[in-house]
């Protein structure tokens, strides 16, 4: 596996290019700077036509990262598993004036494969990372000087 470079966009579209590779930490300094960690992704990058023949890039990473939990702040685990394509365009005006559903990005000569990657995985992120149940909240709230968190280690049949 190779890691992440420059391409051009069109070009590697249209000759059905493809490259696999493998993004550590370094290599993701947005994701760095929204308190996630990964110990790497691995990524898939191939060119070719759409389904309206326009050229575009398909993107497939997986791993796992790691988030920090809203409520708890504790570490919340997040599969990563993205699959997307987008479609290449010409101008800015053109992605502008799109009334469709088509994600498209703007061709150039020089497009970095680790800027889209990781676009598309901020993309795929929750919004608000959080655990469906905290188990640290639940356990501080029965282990804090509470009526209720007593109440919940009396119903469990604890003794103090």
């Amino acid at each position: 596996m190779s890691q992440a470079g420059v391409i051009d966009g069109l070009q590697f579209a249209r000759g059905a290019m493809q490259q696999r590779g493998f993004l550590g930490m370094e290599q993701l300094p947005r994701l760095a700077q929204m308190q996630c960690s990964t110990s790497g992704l691995e990524y898939l990058l191939q060119g070719g036509p759409s389904g309206f023949g326009k050229p575009c890039l398909r993107i497939s990473v997986t791993g796992k990262a790691q988030l920090v939990c809203q409520r708890c702040l504790g570490p919340l685990p997040v599969p990563i598993a993205v699959h997307a394509e987008l479609q290449l365009a010409d101008s800015l005006r053109e992605i502008a004036e799109a009334d469709d559903d088509i994600d498209r990005v703007l061709a150039s000569k020089a497009m970095d494969i680790g800027q889209l990657i990781e676009d598309e995985v901020i993309l795929a992120l929750p919004t608000v990372p959080r655990h469906d149940i905290c188990v640290t909240a639940s356990v501080a709230t029965q282990m804090s000087g509470s009526p209720f968190g007593r109440l919940a280690l009396l119903k469990g049949g604890k003794n103090r």
